[in-house]
C-alpha cells in the first residue's frame, strides 16, 4: 500500500517562500517519477513540477524560475521549494506518484497580504 503525506503549506505574503514535503511509503518509491500538482477553486488540477527517479525535472512556465522539485530516495521524500510566491499560486498542493492514482491529502498554500 502506497501512502503519501504532504506538509509545509500555510499562509505567506506575496514574495515569500514555502517548502513543501511529501513523505511516501512503499517499496517502489525510488522507481517512480513524482509530481506536485495544485488545484484552486473553480480550476482544473495542474502539474507544477515533476521529477524522475533519476532526478530529472520538468516545470510549466508558471513555475519555472520560482519552484524547485527535489527528492531524497533514501528518505522516501519529495520536496517542492517555492520562492517569489504570488497570489495566483494560492491552491491546494498535492503529491502524486506519476502515472498512477496514488495521491496525498494535499496541503493548502495561501499567498496573501
Amino acid at each position: 500500500q502506497v501512502q503519501l503525506v504532504e506538509s509545509g503549506g500555510g499562509l505567506v505574503q506575496p514574495g515569500g517562500s514555502l517548502r513543501l514535503s511529501c513523505a511516501a511509503s512503499g517499496s517502489i518509491f525510488r522507481l517512480n517519477a513524482m509530481g506536485w500538482y495544485r488545484q484552486a477553486p473553480g480550476k482544473q488540477r495542474e502539474l507544477v513540477a515533476a521529477i524522475t527517479s533519476a532526478g530529472s525535472t520538468n516545470y510549466p512556465d508558471s513555475a519555472k524560475g520560482r519552484f524547485t522539485i527535489s527528492r531524497d530516495n533514501a528518505k522516501n521524500t519529495v520536496y517542492l521549494q517555492m520562492n517569489s510566491l504570488k497570489p495566483e499560486d494560492t491552491a491546494r498542493y498535492y503529491c502524486n506518484v506519476m502515472f498512477s492514482n496514488y495521491w496525498g491529502q494535499g496541503t493548502q498554500v495561501t499567498v496573501s497580504s
